[in-house]
């Protein structure tokens, strides 16, 4: 605990007062929080997180320190940070820095010492909001601190909170992972040193670059980066796939004037449909028929390419616990998620299945196109610090790309059961969905 008072105010007007962790100062930003127990430094570095305040959820937040080597991107992107409790003396012979001083250098404002399983559940029932973080002896955090005592002052501060809005995302991350990139053979070693190796469909692992890599050798796949983990890229690489990563700005004809044998749909922050140019160039990449994945953001701008629609959640779902149905075989895994808007299961056009579904709310998880070669998911298969559960969908990427015919066949629950009814069914059973 740092001593110097700081405090959260969200939008509904509930104040959590604690102790400064990271840079002082003022900051306001849409306030949500993740289950994670782990994977804190992923979370930090993690582009989807841009405009937001993050909570934590787990209690000692810190404990092994700051991990350069474990970045998903150069530098921190989320607004402000929030735990109940900082390790000030991390230990692991992988640490490089404590959470303090990272947040300090990376100029993140953030807040400890506060009841946040509390605020986790505000969240919850009220839904994500935004906040302001203080923190500080400045005079403005003063003023700002007195007003609370103050109704006419309150009432225009908590006004104030309110007109935040998350602009310009993914331009503002877009290239954010690049400074953390490595070649496929650093990639595998260090992999292999850390069991972080692929993992197959049947959940063993292969440790053998040969084989892991035999059939992506010589495929090229361009990375679309709308704020991508650097992970996806690591993932690919161990597959044996030449990676290229391109911006947010570029353009199908540019993409496709590079010789794609696939195209990889990034994770990244925002409302997608906000992001109408990409959403038409990814119409004119379908119309190609290049083999295409979608994680995350990308998962939602495919669809929203194809013509369904999204929706924001209540709460969202963020953490490394979400459980996720593949209707193809019954089988549940254990994701890592980061999202707060869904793709709508009944708006899906023809020719797309649904392959995956939350079990928790039933909302779409994944997708299957039948009329070009793609299928996206919304959970993220190359979590690190994990679960590696899915990590086998980059297998099914490279197969695709090898046999575009591979999703063909798919066979799912929604083609023997009315997908809406099902969706309406688990909906009945939480108040998810705001």
């Amino acid at each position: 605990m740092k001593g110097t008072r700081a405090f959260l105010v969200l939008a509904n007007g509930q104040v959590f007062e604690g102790e400064s962790l990271g840079a002082e100062g003022i900051v306001i930003g849409e306030a949500v929080f993740t289950t994670g127990m782990n994977g804190y430094i992923e979370t930090l570095t993690d582009p989807s997180y841009f405009g937001q305040i993050v909570t934590q959820t787990f209690p000692l937040i810190g404990n092994y320190g700051i991990i350069p080597k474990d970045f998903e991107s150069s530098k921190c992107n989320l607004r402000g940070y929030i735990v109940r409790s900082s390790c000030e003396a991390p230990s692991n012979f992988r640490c490089g820095g404590d959470l303090d001083s990272y947040l300090k250098e990376q100029k993140i404002i953030g807040l400890c010492g506060i009841d946040t399983r509390a605020l986790t559940k505000v969240l919850r029932e009220a839904g994500v909001m935004n906040g302001m973080i203080v923190s500080g002896d400045s005079a403005e955090a003063a003023e700002i601190y007195s007003s609370l005592n103050d109704s006419s002052k309150k009432t225009k501060l908590l006004k104030k909170i309110k007109s935040f809005k998350i602009e310009n995302a993914v331009e503002s991350v877009t290239g954010s992972a690049t400074g953390v990139e490595e070649s496929a053979d650093v990639v595998f070693a260090e992999s292999a040193e850390y069991r972080f190796v692929p993992v197959k469909a049947d959940g063993t692992k292969e440790n053998d670059p040969e084989i892991a890599m035999k059939d992506g050798k010589g495929k090229k796949i361009v990375l679309w980066d709308f704020g991508a983990k650097a992970n996806i890229r690591r993932e690919l690489l161990k597959r044996g796939a030449e990676v290229v990563t391109v911006p947010s700005s570029y353009t199908a004809k540019e993409i496709l004037a590079l010789n794609p044998d696939g195209v990889m749909l990034s994770n990244g922050p925002g409302d997608p449909a906000e992001n109408v140019g990409i959403i038409a160039e990814i119409k004119k990449l379908i119309k190609a028929k290049v083999p295409v994945f979608g994680i995350c953001l990308g998962h939602q701008l495919l669809a929203l390419a194809t013509g369904a629609q999204t929706m924001k959640l209540k709460y969202g779902h963020r953490g490394a616990n979400q459980p996720v149905k593949y209707l193809a075989t019954g089988r549940v895994y254990i994701s890592s998620q980061n999202h707060g808007y869904a793709v709508k299961n009944d708006s899906l056009p023809a020719g797309a299945v649904l392959s995956f579904v939350n079990t928790n709310d039933g909302t779409c998880e994944g997708i299957v196109y039948k009329k070009f070669p793609a299928f996206s998911v919304q959970f993220h298969p190359e979590a690190c610090s994990g679960p590696l559960d899915t990590s086998f969908l980059f297998d099914d990427f490279i197969k695709l790309i090898n046999n575009p015919e591979y999703f063909k066949g798919f066979k799912a629950v929604t083609e023997r059961i009315d997908s809406i009814k099902f969706f309406n069914a688990t909906i009945k059973k939480t108040k998810h969905i705001g």
